[in-house]
Formats: structure tokens, sequence, C-alpha cells
């Protein structure tokens, strides 16, 4: 995989004429952009079919996180949208996971679809080994936990996971190498702090064993994002 192709870029806006701004301005240089929560909820399916038109791949980055039935539904019009890769949570078991990926492969046989890529969330790099702990009363460390979910997601058939480049090494280890590992929580050294405490620079993920870096707000907020993607290809390339 090429460096430049590593590179997903975050449309953390609200407005649909915002991102498709973005994607217009950008398209040269990125290859996948990630639909989040936000823009989704704003802008519907529509936003995804537009950016398919200029020709560049989507993430759709929702989390399915609910019974197996409603994800699997989920995950079937994600797949008929034509996404290039979408997630689900980990978190929901091994059923879920497993009946998601079935069912959309299934698909794909059956109405000739190109199959997307399905990846488990792990861990949101928001949170912290004190809140897994205090809070949501998850004894384990950090990286046995990651390993544990990265492991129910192998088991189910996933094309990989979605976790913070802190873990990729202990994933990579654990998964093997034709496992996927997209990771947020991507912070260049020009980057302010945010609510994402796991980071990792580009390098240094990359060296990790990250496959893909999710980045937006390094870039968007950046005086020139076009010289903030190329910084980041260099960094990516040195790696």
């Amino acid at each position: 995989m090429a460096a430049t192709e590593k590179l997903i870029l975050a449309l953390d806006v609200a407005e649909h004429s915002h991102a498709l701004k973005i994607v217009d301005n950008l398209k040269d240089y990125i290859g996948i952009f990630k639909v989040g929560l936000e823009v989704f909820t704003y802008s519907g399916p529509k936003i995804v079919e537009e950016i398919k038109n200029r020709g560049k791949k989507v993430f759709l980055d929702l989390k399915f996180h609910d019974i197996p039935n409603t994800v699997t539904k989920a995950a079937i019009a994600a797949t008929r949208l034509g996404v290039y890769m979408f997630n689900i949570h980990t978190s929901g078991g091994l059923e879920m996971m497993k009946r998601c990926r079935d069912s959309v492969v299934e698909l794909c046989l059956k109405e000739n679809i190109e199959r997307p890529k399905i990846l488990g969330v792990t861990v949101l790099t928001s949170l912290s080994r004190e809140i897994l702990r205090d809070e949501l009363g998850i004894q384990y460390s950090m990286k046995t936990h990651v390993r544990h979910l990265s492991a129910l997601a192998l088991k189910a058939g996933l094309d990989g996971v979605v976790t913070s480049a802190r873990e990729a090494v202990t994933v990579r280890e654990h998964c093997g190498k034709g496992f996927l590992i997209v990771t947020p929580g991507i912070r260049p050294s020009w980057t302010p702090p945010d609510d994402q405490k796991r980071t990792m620079t580009p390098k240094e993920a990359i060296r990790a064993g990250s496959d893909y870096l999710v980045m937006g707000r390094g870039i968007l907020n950046h005086a020139d994002p076009v010289k903030a993607i190329e910084l980041i290809n260099l960094e990516i390339l040195a790696a």
C-alpha cells in the first residue's frame, strides 16, 4: 500500500456543503474520506453518494452497536450504499459481529456487490485506563482488553479493527499481518491536545503497525491543509 493511500481524512463537520467543499479541495490528495456521526446525521446517505460520485472512497464511521438483528440490517444498508469500509463495536459480542459479517458476504455474493471491509471498534481513543477501570468496571489492562476484543473480531471474520496506535503492536502480534489496523488519535507535532488521550504521531503509528491513519483537525485546522497532508505523507514514508 502506497503512503498516500494510508491517510483517511475525517469530515468532522456538520454542514453538507462544508463537507463537500473539503472533499473538492482535497480530493487530489486524499483517497478515503471518513463520514462520521455528525455529518451523516445532518446529511444522511446523500453525503456518501456525493463523495463516491467524485471518485473517492468512503469510510462510514457510525460504530454500529445494538442487538445482532439491528446491526445486521444496518450493515446491509451500508453495504448497499457502496462504502469502502464501515465499523461496528466489538463490545456488541461475537454473535453480533459474525452475523453482521456473514450477512454482508451473503448479500454481496447474491447481488454482485463489492464487499466493504468491516472493522471492529475496540476501545475509543478518548478512554484512558482509569476510565476503563473506574467507570466501566473493566479490570484488565488496556492492552489486554484490546487484544481480547481484537481476537473476537478476528474470530468473527472481520477484516480488522479500529484501535489506538498504542495498542497496534499488540494487535499485530496477536492477529497477524493480514488483519487491518485503522488508527484514529493521530496527532502531528503541531497539533494542540484535545479530547483524545491515547495519541501518536503518524510516524510512530506506522512503525507500530497501523495500516490506515485517520486524521481530521490536524489537517483541517492547519493554515494550509495541502501542506499538512504533504508533511504527514513524508512522515509516513520516513516510517
